[in-house]
């Protein structure tokens, strides 16, 4: 076997559908688009969502609630968490580039600590909101808060 007599296996490949080559070619005539309508002139595109003329189901739904523009989305990390990370990597202080580096939060993230756990040593935290119970927790701890 050499480079120049490969060719697929039997069946592997087909030969497309070749529309509009005439009436020989089995697809002459109106070219597999049927008779009238949108969908046999050229240029049609569906839209997204469409049904066929029906009341599409994005209207259909009434619309509520309210969008608020200004809301901060912030990622919780729970003092369970801090604690796990500060036990593996023995660290002292935790701020928003360590979480970073272990994976917890993206460059873009805001970070809010939440008071899931307990911490059993002094730990500095740095993030950009502390839940109460968390910020008592660190301290009670021995620990410091700082926000950014």
């Amino acid at each position: 076997m050499e480079l120049n007599n490969l060719k697929p296996a039997k069946g592997a490949t087909h030969h497309d559908k070749r529309i509009g080559r005439g009436a020989g070619s089995g697809h002459g005539g109106y070219s597999t688009r049927g008779n009238k309508g949108a969908q046999s002139r050229s240029g049609y595109s569906r839209k997204l969502g469409f049904e066929g003329g029906q009341m599409p189901l994005q209207r259909r739904l009434p619309k509520f609630g309210f969008t608020n523009l200004k809301r901060v989305e912030y990622k919780p990390i729970n003092l369970s968490t801090l604690e796990e990370l500060a036990a593996k990597k023995e660290l002292t202080a935790v701020n928003f580039e360590t979480l970073v580096a272990a994976g917890f939060v993206s460059t873009g993230d805001r970070v809010k600590i939440l008071g899931n756990g307990t911490l059993s040593k002094a730990l500095a935290v740095t993030a950009h909101a502390f839940s109460k119970s968390a910020e008592a927790a660190i301290t009670a701890a021995g620990g410091s808060v700082e926000k950014l």
